[in-house]
């Protein structure tokens, strides 16, 4: 059986604030991602979902490249111990191949998993206690984008231990003035960041190739969930995934449920509405070219000290140091 876990969560996440922001999302029209990853089973639909299409799962040049953007981190981090946190861990995979190499290098290693979703801390969590004790594994559930206070959140359990962050696939969902103020408040002089980002691809059959990796059952059926788990149901509209370019080089994946008669939600005194023909935003994921990926995260003052691209351009990995 499984060790007991203690989890801390933000203020972020607490009943009140997430049904205030689920009433805002609605009210907008837009719908925050976190809502995507707020039951186990939405959570395990996500992993079936990453485990189908993301490229560094399934292809063995692409985990050979991310092998050697740690081995990269752990060279750009002052010797002694470091504090690894994965922002959005998702199911912790990478992160724990990043524990196995810090450890094979002899460091002391603290891991602190942080994602919306208590349910992929926890997964991320199992994955780590095949390398490291469960003390030394320090568990958070945060809305990155309601955290101001996100440094004192995740503090610092070891004195002196160099923060090495990992923000793995999480740039594209993210809002670019967001997540350069997300990695701001992460940075310190000194340290450590590991980013990667799914990128469009060059080539005339690019834009169908992206948009296959979300326009499919899987994916569609992950952001359904949600959907159905409010109240919708699939007669009252359709989901249409669709790319767009947002500006020269850069597009991105919009997912918008399109409702074909009225539909309301009522959450005490709360009313949300729609008419047939109102568009809900469900996803988003950008697709930016590498240099716009490298502008992005030195945005954040961090300086790039080591690249890897996939071949087929479909990713790129970026390990940076805090200035």
């Amino acid at each position: 059986m499984a060790s007991a876990a203690t989890v801390l969560i933000h203020p972020s996440q607490f009943p009140a604030n997430v049904r205030r922001a689920l009433v805002q999302s609605l009210r907008r029209r837009q719908v925050n991602h976190k809502f995507h990853y707020d039951s186990v089973r939405q959570a395990q639909q996500w992993l079936r979902v990453h485990e189908a299409y993301a490229p560094s799962r399934n292809d063995p040049q692409w985990i050979a490249a991310f092998d050697r953007a740690f081995e990269a981190a752990l060279k750009h981090a002052r010797p002694g111990p470091l504090h690894l946190i994965g922002l959005g861990c998702g199911g912790g995979q990478k992160d724990r191949r990043l524990l196995e190499l810090a450890r094979a290098d002899h460091r002391e290693v603290i891991y602190t998993p942080c994602d919306v979703s208590a349910a992929l801390v926890l997964v991320a969590r199992e994955a780590a206690l095949n390398v490291i004790p469960s003390d030394r594994i320090h568990c958070r559930v945060c809305d990155l984008t309601e955290a101001p206070d996100l440094d004192a959140f995740l503090g610092c359990p070891v004195p002196n231990a160099t923060r090495l962050a990992t923000f793995f696939g999480m740039l594209p969902n993210f809002e670019p003035d967001h997540a350069v103020a997300v990695l701001k408040s992460l940075v310190r002089p000194g340290s450590v960041l590991i980013a990667s980002a799914n990128l469009m691809p060059a080539g005339a059959s690019a834009s169908a190739y992206v948009l296959s990796q979300y326009d499919n059952e899987l994916t569609r059926e992950w952001l359904l969930r949600f959907l159905l788990d409010v109240g919708v149901e699939r007669e009252d509209g359709a989901l249409r995934v669709e790319l767009e370019e947002v500006e020269p080089k850069t597009h991105r994946i919009v997912a918008r449920f399109e409702f074909a008669r009225p539909w309301e939600l009522r959450l005490d005194s709360d009313e949300v509405a729609f008419s047939a023909g109102d568009r809900l935003r469900v996803f988003f994921s950008y697709r930016y070219t590498a240099d716009r990926v490298r502008d992005l995260v030195e945005r954040a003052g961090v300086r790039v000290v080591s690249e890897e691209r996939m071949p087929s351009g479909e990713e790129a990995i970026f390990v940076c140091r805090g200035e």
